[in-house]
C-alpha cells in the first residue's frame, strides 16, 4: 500500500484495513433497524419517527445477559467490527478486539453497536440515523437546524430501548472510543445496576473538558464562514461543501499528532502540486493530504449533523451523584500521544473513581499517532481488555 492510500485511508476514521489479521472466521454484519414512534429528548423537545442502524455480532443468551454494547466514536458508525460481505476490502473499525476468540469474544458474548442520532455519515447507505438531514413530519421537509439538540446521552437511551427490545437484561460491558466512550460511561450512570463494566478509551473521563468544547466548536467553524451553508437550510442545493472539507481537515489534523505528522510527512512537498519554494500554490505534502482527505470525507458527511454531533458532545458532564451512583468497574484506555482527551484526563478520572470507592483500571496506549491510536492501535490493549472482561 502506497504511503499516499494509508494517509487517505488512516485520515477517514472509520477503517481499519492496514492494520487488520486474517482470521478464520469472518464475521459478517448485517445492518438492522431500531424504530421509536416518539422520543423525548433530555432538552424536553420531541422526536417523532425516529429510525436507527445498529448491528449485532454472536448470540444472545437465554438470560439474556451475555451483551457487550460498543458506542461509536464522533465520525464513525455502528460499523464495529466484521464486514457486510466476504469481498468487503474492510472491517469494522475494531475488528482487532471483536470477534471470535477476540478480547470481546462473539463466541461468548452478543455484541451490539447503533448509529446515534445525528450521525455524520448520512451519505453512507449503511448508516440509519435520525437527524437534522431527516424529513421532518410536520413540514414534509428537511428538519435543518429546527432539528432539536441532542445529546449523547439521549443516544444512549434510544440505544436502551433498542436492548429492551432485543430482550437484553444485563450488559457484561459496554465500550467504545472518544465519543463512544463517552456514552460507554454514560451507560453506567443512566443504569448502574443494568452495566457491569466499562471499556472507555480515549475518553475524557466524567466530563468534557472546556478545551474539548472549545476545540469542538472550531472544527465546525469553516461550514458556518461557507456561504452555501445557509443556516443550514441547505438540502437541496450544493451545501456547503468547501466549509464542510475544511471542517474535516481540522478534526483530521487534531486527531493526530506532531510526531506521526513528521514520521509520516516530513517536509515533503506534494506529488501532485507544484513545490511550494517556487509557486505560492504549491502546498506541502502534508497539507495536499489533509485537503484531499476533506474533500473525500465530505461527500459521505452531512455539515448540519457534524454541528450537532460537536454538540451533543460539548453537552457531556456528570453530576457528582452520577459519578458517586456508578457500580461498574472501568477500565480506562487513553493513548500517550492524544491531543483531544490527553492521558491526564483519564488518570485523573481514575484516580477519583477509585477515591471514591469505584473500581477502575489504567492501560495506556503507546505510540505517537495522537487521539487515533484508539482505533489503530487497539490491539496493543488486547490482552488487557481479555483479562478486564474475565474478571469477575
Amino acid at each position: 500500500m502506497s504511503t499516499w492510500v494509508k494517509i487517505t485511508l488512516l485520515a477517514s476514521l472509520s477503517f481499519l484495513s492496514s492494520f487488520q489479521t486474517v482470521h478464520a472466521r469472518q464475521l459478517i454484519a448485517e445492518k438492522k433497524v431500531f424504530e421509536i414512534a416518539s422520543f423525548d429528548t433530555e432538552g424536553g423537545a420531541k422526536i417523532i419517527n425516529v429510525r436507527l442502524g445498529y448491528e449485532t455480532y454472536g448470540k444472545l443468551n437465554s438470560r439474556g445477559d451475555n451483551v457487550v454494547f460498543v458506542s461509536h466514536f464522533y465520525s464513525g458508525s455502528s460499523h464495529a467490527a466484521g464486514k457486510y460481505s466476504e469481498s468487503d476490502p474492510v472491517t469494522g473499525y475494531w475488528d482487532a478486539i471483536i470477534g471470535p476468540g477476540k478480547p470481546i469474544d462473539t463466541d461468548k458474548y452478543f455484541v451490539v453497536s447503533a448509529d446515534t442520532f445525528a450521525n455524520l455519515n448520512v451519505g453512507d447507505p449503511k448508516v440509519i440515523t435520525t437527524g437534522p438531514a431527516s424529513i421532518d413530519p410536520s413540514s414534509g421537509k428537511p428538519y435543518g437546524l429546527r432539528f432539536p439538540v441532542v445529546s449523547l446521552r439521549d443516544s444512549v437511551r434510544a440505544h436502551k430501548a433498542l436492548l429492551d427490545s432485543l430482550g437484553v437484561k444485563r450488559l457484561e460491558a459496554t465500550a467504545g472510543a472518544s465519543g463512544g466512550a463517552i456514552q460507554a460511561i454514560e451507560w453506567a450512570a443512566l443504569y448502574p445496576d443494568f452495566v457491569k463494566r466499562v471499556i472507555h478509551v480515549i475518553g475524557p473521563g466524567f466530563e468534557i473538558h472546556p478545551w474539548a468544547i472549545a476545540m469542538v466548536d472550531l472544527w465546525v467553524t469553516p461550514i458556518k464562514m461557507d456561504p452555501q451553508w445557509k443556516n443550514g437550510d441547505y438540502y437541496n442545493e450544493a451545501g456547503p461543501r468547501v466549509g464542510l472539507s475544511k471542517a474535516l481537515k481540522l478534526l483530521t489534523l487534531t486527531a493526530r499528532h506532531w510526531g506521526w505528522a513528521n514520521s509520516t510527512f516530513g517536509y515533503m512537498h506534494s506529488q501532485r502540486l507544484p513545490s511550494p519554494a517556487t509557486r505560492i500554490d504549491g502546498q506541502f505534502q502534508i497539507v495536499d493530504a489533509f485537503d484531499m482527505t476533506g474533500d473525500m470525507r465530505a461527500s459521505m458527511i452531512d455539515a448540519n449533523h457534524m454541528i450537532y454531533m460537536s454538540r451533543a458532545g460539548a453537552l457531556y458532564r456528570l453530576t457528582d451523584a452520577e459519578k458517586r451512583g456508578i457500580k461498574a468497574k472501568i477500565l480506562f484506555v487513553p493513548a500517550e500521544s492524544d491531543l483531544i482527551f490527553p492521558p491526564e484526563f483519564s488518570i485523573e478520572a481514575a484516580e477519583s473513581f477509585k477515591k471514591a470507592g469505584g473500581k477502575a483500571d489504567i492501560f495506556m496506549l503507546r505510540g505517537s499517532g495522537g487521539h487515533l491510536d484508539g482505533l489503530f492501535e487497539i490491539h496493543q490493549a488486547a490482552t488487557a481488555i481479555r483479562s478486564f472482561m474475565d474478571t469477575p
